[in-house]
């Protein structure tokens, strides 16, 4: 087939390898040139066949798709790896990535992604499940809350009066007042608060207040 994108699918499940082999091969633009039962036979096929893109599952007999996609890109770099998977783990995904995979796609989705998924790579973009996609960001966003939060727990109970009244509005000197110190004093817990929460004025320090709710206690 003339200018077809030539893939070779791997998996150890006869029905889900042929499936997707059905799939593809009704559909213009696309030839299923071998099909694999473990990670050993798909390096033997890339290396027979030249395919632009072999589609690897990861849990696979004789040698997983990690490793598979590890050879594969070492010895042939021209063929782009998709992982079909049934894994949403990060850590997995992950080690998929540093692999070699320059997509990810979770089994379970649509054929339409599948699709979009082998054309993006073939293209040499980069392609990720939208669940997975969603789960990634949620976990980074997750990760940067802890962060802050935990930098929040640097502070000292003084520190925290002082940081409540900065967001506040108040001067140095009414915080002096308020608190019953020096002024000095009040400027020395101001900048081991920027310090510590890593903040360079007053108006970021506001809008820290405001995403952790810290004005409303």
């Amino acid at each position: 087939m003339t200018n077809a994108i030539r893939v070779i699918i791997a998996d150890d499940h006869v029905i889900m390898r042929e499936g997707v082999a059905i799939i593809l091969n009704d559909l213009p633009g696309f030839e299923v040139v071998g099909q694999a039962k473990d990670g050993k036979q798909a390096v033997e096929l890339v290396e027979e066949l030249h395919p632009h893109i072999t589609l690897l599952d990861i849990n696979m007999p004789e040698l997983n798709g990690i490793d598979a996609a590890k050879i594969i890109c070492q010895m042939h770099p021209e063929t782009k790896i998709l992982m079909l998977t049934m894994h949403d783990d990060s850590a997995i995904f992950f080690e998929a990535i540093q692999a070699g995979a320059v997509g990810y796609i979770l089994k379970g989705s649509q054929p339409g992604d599948l699709i979009e998924a082998l054309r993006a790579v073939h293209m040499g973009d980069v392609y990720l499940s939208p669940p997975m996609t969603r789960k990634l960001v949620n976990a980074y966003l997750a990760t940067n809350d802890n962060q802050e939060t935990s930098r929040l727990d640097l502070l000292t109970d003084r520190e925290h009066e002082v940081m409540h009244l900065l967001a506040q509005g108040l001067t140095n000197r009414e915080i002096a007042q308020r608190l019953v110190i020096s002024p000095s004093a009040v400027q020395t817990h101001r900048t081991h608060i920027m310090e510590k929460l890593q903040l360079k004025n007053r108006a970021e320090l506001v809008r820290y207040a405001m995403r952790h709710n810290l004005l409303n206690t």
